[in-house]
């Protein structure tokens, strides 16, 4: 199985570091693509990390209250498993 490195987005023009404010999933936890990981809180809003993936939540990096920077690792998540569709 890869594994895939969950960053902090560009959430907003200008917008250059926000505030862990809530995890949504904790490791050992499946997601899918679009499900919300994070709450993250600019200057300018509170909003949603997403998922990009399907797959195991193996490490989530950080505390809330942090302040993450854009492009900074905050996740990573081993792609496949449970909801990964099997082969016809």
């Amino acid at each position: 199985m890869s594994k895939q490195n969950v960053e902090l987005p560009e959430i907003g023009e200008g917008v250059t570091e926000g505030e862990l404010v809530r995890w949504l999933v904790k490791p050992g936890d499946s997601v899918a693509v679009d499900q919300p990981l994070a709450e993250v809180l600019t200057d300018k809003a509170t909003v949603e990390i997403p998922s990009v993936v399907t797959g195991t939540v193996l490490e989530v990096i950080g505390n809330e209250g942090d302040i993450l920077k854009v492009g900074q690792k905050m996740m990573v998540i081993e792609i496949g498993g449970a909801a990964t569709a099997a082969p016809a």
